[in-house]
């Protein structure tokens, strides 16, 4: 079995953030969340990994390089732009051969890997295979009709008015079937060739389309508030750690990990939370569920529920929460502008101005 990874998106909905990083780099508990994925593929025993590749590709490969750190082997593919997952599909037939494969999208985050999906997958070996969850708006999502069996018998893309709550993670699990179904649709109204018409396609030819519910986390990472969720979700589980130095002055709670190299000073840190490499805590407090890249300066401050990626810093800022900070930025106060106030006023007017 191989595995098909794609990540080639532009990943709009983060910007700024992936002006200038893919997201599927962009971490959470310090790690790349496309890593996680990369992790549950060799978890699963899948050793020959395809990776979609697009605008970002020469970062992605700097990343993952022949994925040997993960025990696999990587095959890069690149896509002239993001025209579906079935056009991925498509594009990657000589890669993905007469061999079954997964295809996960890798900015996907699933606790608890795909290890059981796999081994039941490959006993029952239907034709196809789709993970399903409830999300509360399901236009966001490609989205399955269930029979009152629990059979799959419809499958539709971000529809307008849709049929069940019931929305397609981003992972599937397919044999060669796929390619003739790929080769069948038409692009829709989106210019793009839909997966869900493909697997429609096959439910259409009488195919046998399975679906699993699962029932544990599933977040699709495209927004800020989902990484951050996400990046709370993996500090639950930190394993504490002090490689750094921590000074006499400072107060350590929680499962907090800190790496090699980092200096806590003058210092109140509240976990679950993560302060990286080389990085410098300084006469502040790191509040719970924030991870610190390597190389950091957290200055006179106090930021909780937050992501500051690799060289930033913080300093003389008062209070930061929910923020995702880029590679190599500096926060910092305004400066006070002197208060006052311009006034043209007629005769015999009454102004009261608040102190």
């Amino acid at each position: 079995m191989k595995a098909l990874i794609l990540s080639g998106g532009a990943g709009t909905r983060l910007r700024p953030i992936t002006h200038t990083s893919a997201k599927q780099l962009v971490p959470v508990a310090n790690k790349p969340i496309l890593f996680y994925g990369l992790e549950a593929i060799a978890e699963a025993g899948i050793v020959d990994v395809g990776i979609i590749v697009g605008d970002t590709a020469k970062e992605i490969q700097e990343a993952v390089k022949d994925g040997s750190q993960f025990g696999i082997k990587v095959t890069y593919i690149p896509q002239e732009a993001p025209l579906g997952l079935a056009h991925a599909v498509l594009i990657a037939r000589d890669f993905l051969g007469d061999d079954d494969f997964v295809m996960y999208l890798g900015d996907n985050f699933i606790v608890g890997g795909i290890s059981e999906l796999v081994d039941a997958f490959q006993e029952e070996r239907p034709d196809a295979g789709i993970l399903l969850t409830k999300v509360p708006d399901p236009r966001a999502f490609g989205i399955a009709e269930l029979d009152v069996d629990g059979r799959v018998v419809g499958l539709e893309e971000k529809p307008e008015v849709p049929k069940s709550e019931m929305a397609l993670v981003g992972v599937y699990l397919l044999t060669p079937v796929i390619h003739t179904a790929v080769r069948a649709i038409e692009p829709s109204d989106r210019g793009e060739l839909e997966i869900t018409d493909a697997l429609q396609w096959l439910i259409d030819q009488r195919y046998d389309v399975r679906s699993t519910t699962i029932s544990g986390y599933w977040k699709d990472t495209g927004k800020v508030s989902d990484l951050l969720e996400v990046n709370h979700t993996v500090l639950e589980h930190v394993e504490p750690l002090v490689a750094g130095v921590v000074d006499d002055a400072s107060v350590i709670i929680g499962r907090v990990r800190i790496e090699a190299g980092a200096q806590v000073s003058g210092s109140r840190i509240v976990g679950p939370a993560i302060i990286g490499a080389d990085t410098v805590v300084k006469d502040a407090y790191v509040g719970p569920f924030t991870a610190l890249a390597d190389g950091c300066r957290i200055e006179d401050s106090e930021i909780e529920y937050s992501i500051v990626l690799k060289g930033s810093s913080v300093t003389g800022v008062r209070r930061v929460e929910a923020s995702l900070i880029g590679r190599d930025v500096e926060v910092t106060p305004a400066p006070r502008n002197p208060a006052a106030h311009r006034l043209v006023l007629g005769d015999h007017s009454k102004v009261q101005i608040s102190r």
